[in-house]
């Protein structure tokens, strides 16, 4: 086309807005699925950028209202290049450099998808000597596969393994090193965020949507006073409600891991649930030696091994994956789990008490006289008492663990036949509330 002519979708001074879009996208392929595009290198996250490209093609032709014409055009090109799926594909990470296949097969060509590391695939990349080094200061050997294999099942669009990572120490020793890693390997694919606000915004989970990882690099230690999203998130199979401000809610379908960094455990107001604590590895890091000179390039050196990494990561999700999506864990990671679960729901652990009561066959006890006991107990150990209805659901529900059994004729101090339990004794004179 000479320097003086004009485009097709611009003759006699009309102007074609299907000619256009057809032009643009001939130029700039993408595809639009539920109003976000796509191109071969993942999902576009700067859609202000496709704005500025409308711009500049609109710019020698129009000489006022160009803004809001490429403003409109946006709009245009989405129904343009509407496509009513784009498929979510476990067996294949889409790289740098092309497309890599799980089953070891590699392909230079690429394709629409939804999400492309930007990393290279690198086979004979060198091994991660300043990563592996990290890894074995921060924790034990076993808990390094759980990690591994935690890592790797990041790399694809899948939620199979149903489980959070939560990694707890002490501060300062060095486990946030992880989240700068994974910014490197996943790239816009990542995004920092809040797990509390996952759960309090109604417009959090509309953001993690085409997200393959979401790290809460310093996890607050406040109980969560719901768990339903996050629990949703983490075993997501079916398109979920997300709304977005000033928008209808439309259904999405998420694949959205978490990983925290924290010093302490993940707790719940009200949700003391297998379920909620199912969900969630737990691993513990060492504590940082009293003698150690920190490294303040430490985390520039590890993204300097980032090819090697991705490998590493890559055996990882291999394993899970023959695994059938089980993840490795230690005795210790176990043990976190269910310290986890005790902690949180502190009726056990008054359960397990010396001193206040003792679990007694022949025993009776008032539902009254042992909350009476509970809230002492709690005042005595710095834990915040649940309330009446949430301690009798709880030993009802382990019952047969401690060998209760409840009974609503159990004769109180004054004579009256009230709720109560079989199979505690009081040592301690329960006090008025």
């Amino acid at each position: 086309m000479e320097r003086n002519e004009s485009p097709r979708w611009m003759q006699d001074k009309h102007f074609n807005e299907i000619l256009f879009c057809e032009d643009f996208l001939s130029a700039h392929p993408m595809v639009c699925v539920d109003g976000s595009f796509f191109t071969v290198e993942g999902r576009v996250t700067d859609e202000e950028g496709i704005r500025k490209q409308i711009y500049e093609m609109l710019r020698p032709h129009f000489t006022s209202g160009t803004a809001r014409r490429a403003t409109g055009l946006l709009e245009t090109l989405r129904l343009e290049a509407y496509t009513q799926e784009l498929p979510i594909q476990e067996d294949r990470i889409h790289v740098a450099n092309g497309t890599l296949f799980l089953n070891g097969e590699f392909r230079a060509e690429k394709e629409f998808c939804r999400n492309r590391l930007p990393i290279r695939y690198d086979p004979s990349a060198p091994q991660p000597v300043t990563w592996l080094r990290f890894l074995s200061d921060l924790l034990e050997p076993e808990d390094i596969l759980t990690l591994q294999e935690y890592l790797g099942y990041c790399l694809i669009p899948t939620n199979r393994g149903q489980v959070m990572m939560l990694l707890k120490g002490n501060g300062g020793e060095g486990k946030s090193r992880i989240g700068v890693v994974m910014q490197k390997l996943l790239g816009s694919n990542l995004k920092n965020g809040s797990i509390a606000k996952v759960e309090r915004s109604p417009f959090a989970r509309a953001d993690l949507e085409h997200e393959l990882l979401m790290v809460d690099d310093d996890m607050k230690l406040e109980a969560l006073q719901s768990t339903h999203y996050l629990k949703s998130l983490i075993t997501a199979e079916m398109p979920m409600d997300l709304e977005r401000k000033g928008e209808q809610s439309y259904q999405g379908k998420m694949y959205v891991r978490f990983l925290a960094f924290s010093n302490g455990d993940l707790e719940s107001l009200y949700d003391h649930s297998d379920g909620f604590y199912r969900r969630q590895l737990i691993l513990s890091v060492k504590k940082k030696p009293p003698d150690r000179e920190d490294d303040p390039f430490l985390a520039d050196k590890l993204c300097g091994e980032i090819e090697g990494i991705f490998l590493w990561c890559l055996e990882g999700l291999r394993r899970l994956q023959a695994n059938n999506f089980r993840f490795t864990e230690s005795s210790q990671t176990k043990a976190n789990r269910e310290d986890a679960r005790r902690e949180a729901d502190n009726v056990l652990l008054f359960l397990r008490s010396e001193g206040y009561i003792r679990l007694k066959a022949d025993n009776a006890i008032p539902s009254a006289a042992l909350y009476s006991i509970y809230c002492l107990w709690c005042s005595d150990n710095a834990y915040k008492p649940r309330s009446a209805r949430t301690v009798s659901m709880t030993l009802k529900k382990h019952a047969d663990e401690f060998g209760l059994e409840h009974d609503n004729h159990i004769q109180n101090a004054l004579g009256k036949r009230v709720n109560g339990f079989w199979g505690i004794e009081a040592l301690v004179a329960p006090p008025v509330l």
